[in-house]
């Protein structure tokens, strides 16, 4: 026979904890710096040597340091 724990958690609160907790702070340095490399102009963007396909790779970098 199997034994359940009640932990007092249901589905119902973990759905609440889930979409009402704040997003982390790293979630809004990454919008951050996606935003700055699409405000780049294209001319910019060839000076430094980079593709659109590279704003999440860079995103990432940029949110880590």
């Amino acid at each position: 026979m199997q034994q359940y724990i009640d932990t007092g958690y249901t589905p119902m609160s973990f759905i609440f904890d889930f979409t009402t907790r704040g997003r982390r702070r790293k979630d809004q340095d990454f919008r951050n710096a996606m935003a700055l490399l699409n405000a780049m102009s294209p001319s910019d963007r060839a000076d430094i040597g980079i593709k659109q396909a590279d704003f999440t790779r860079i995103a990432r970098e940029m949110t880590r340091r």
